[in-house]
């Protein structure tokens, strides 16, 4: 078995963003000689998310409206209170907005490509940009 690691980073540029990195992961596999395994990707941050769904514009839109209705961005958390917390960014509806989302995802790699369904894309969401991000990308397999 073989093990590859390897990174890439994003530039978002809205407070709340949602992106497409299927090809970017794809191209990253390609580097390297794996024809069967996994993939896992994985953000380094606490305040975006990765997950795999359609990435079509009224689900991506309707996806935003349901994470604003879950977690509001001012709704009294404890995180952006200085009496408890020593974050100057405000930023708790993101970090809560996060862990509903997930942060890695795993997707099997077969004869070279990923493994994934139709209408499937591995999808990043910005949950408090912009922000320069840092996605891992580690390939296990043969």
């Amino acid at each position: 078995m073989k093990v590859f690691t390897t990174s890439f980073t994003l530039q978002s540029e809205e407070r709340t963003e949602v992106s497409d990195i299927t090809k970017r992961v794809r191209d990253v596999i390609q580097q390297f000689p794996i024809s069967t395994g996994i993939v896992l990707i994985n953000t380094l941050h606490t305040t975006c998310a990765l997950f795999i769904n359609e990435f079509q514009a009224a689900l991506i839109e309707d996806l935003k409206k349901l994470i604003e209705r879950l977690v509001p961005e001012r709704d009294g958390y404890r995180h952006d209170d200085p009496r408890y917390s020593d974050c100057e960014r405000g930023n708790g509806h993101s970090h809560l907005r996060a862990a509903l989302l997930g942060r890695n995802v795993a997707v099997g790699i077969a004869n070279g490509e990923l493994v994934l369904g139709r209408f499937q894309s591995i999808i990043f969401a910005e949950l408090d940009g912009p922000r320069r991000r840092e996605i891992a990308v580690q390939v296990v397999g043969e």
